[in-house]
């Protein structure tokens, strides 16, 4: 862990002002004056894992920092009121123009990453979403994203992603797709 407290950049306490707002433990920050204890949680955020019916992967470029101009997946964070599938739906729309229905969209797994903004470190929970879509699919780059792509499973490269959360999800679904596609080298295999 990083010898600078989360909410090193918090000096005054937000309720009542008091510069008197100093550390309580590793994730939050008490105020002396009124008591008030302020909790760095981390923010949800949603990663779209979206494939076609070829099982190819669609696979952005980053056109913002962090990590400009690296390989990234479409998500981001879940705003305040909705729930995950809903930002994961909001976040597919914004970024690529297609409508993904929650039917189509399924839980897998969740990583912690950290997300520098603003010269913070942010802790997320980031919760990756496997997507079925067509190959047929109209999609454009917007907001964040520079460029998107389908490739194939034989084509991912993790070390190519900027973020560490979607690097280590990468891995976890090559991992998933590899485990799940028939042994070619099995001894009970003909071929």
């Amino acid at each position: 862990m990083s010898k600078t407290h989360l909410l090193e950049k918090f000096h005054y306490c937000p309720v009542c002002g008091s510069p008197h707002f100093e550390v309580n433990d590793f994730k939050s920050k008490r105020c002396l004056d009124c008591g008030f204890v302020y909790y760095f949680n981390p923010a949800g955020a949603v990663v779209a894992l979206i494939v076609n019916e070829r099982d190819e992967l669609l696979v952005a470029t980053r056109a913002e920092d962090p990590a400009k101009g690296t390989l990234d997946l479409i998500g981001g964070f879940a705003d305040c009121g909705e729930t995950a599938e809903h930002a994961m739906q909001r976040e597919i729309e914004e970024e690529t123009g297609m409508h993904i229905s929650q039917d189509n969209m399924h839980y897998l797994f969740s990583r912690p990453n950290t997300y520098l903004y603003s010269g913070m470190l942010i802790h997320t929970m980031d919760l990756f979403y496997l997507c079925r879509v067509s190959s047929q699919s109209h999609i454009t780059a917007h907001d964040d994203v520079a460029s998107c792509r389908w490739t194939s499973l034989s084509e991912l490269h993790p070390e190519q992603f900027g973020l560490d959360s979607i690097r280590e999800g990468v891995i976890r679904y090559i991992q998933m797709m590899k485990s799940s596609l028939p042994h070619i080298n099995s001894p009970h295999n003909p071929n």
